[in-house]
């Protein structure tokens, strides 16, 4: 296999569950063709709303096939020839294309639209709730308090102090 210029050995030794990362960083530059067509530019809208805007002048919403698979989003385009055109000059871009996006865990496309030549994909990080950052008690001698345990506390002291009295 090729490797790119940066060796993740020694990060590979010390992590635990990141070898698709490495090795999509290893073979980034492997199968991307040097083509720049359509540009596009990649938007950040906060922590966990991107957009992809392509710029796909003259495809129409039939000519565009977007796919989500896995963690990674395809966009194709491939326009019909016009039967009956007779062009002395074509300078618009014509050809077919396709672009492929890696997209990190638990990113969703959330929708697509195509208007004036550009054709925005709309997309969101739906982070699961059991991968939230959650508090660990430490555990020892008490038991952890839930309202309901401190709630019968506070009965029995109130119920304790009424009969002292």
């Amino acid at each position: 296999m090729m490797r790119s210029g940066l060796d993740f050995t020694p990060y590979r030794r010390s992590t635990v569950g990141f070898d698709r990362l490495f090795d999509m960083l290893e073979s980034s530059s492997l199968g991307q063709q040097s083509e720049n067509y359509p540009p596009f530019d990649l938007i950040r809208i906060d922590d966990n709303r991107f957009r992809i805007e392509l710029a796909v002048a003259g495809f129409g919403r039939d000519d565009v096939d977007i796919t989500a698979q896995e963690n990674s989003l395809i966009i194709r385009g491939e326009k019909k020839d016009e039967a009956g055109s007779d062009y002395i000059h074509r300078g618009i871009a014509n050809r077919a294309f396709e672009r492929k996006f890696a997209l990190a865990d638990h990113i969703q496309v959330r929708g697509a639209d195509l208007r004036d030549g550009m054709l925005s994909i709309e997309l969101e990080r739906e982070i699961p709730e059991a991968m939230k950052p959650r508090k660990i008690s430490i555990g020892g001698a008490e038991q952890p308090q839930t309202i309901e345990s401190q709630a019968k506390e506070v009965g029995d002291r109130q119920k304790r102090e009424t009969e002292a009295a």
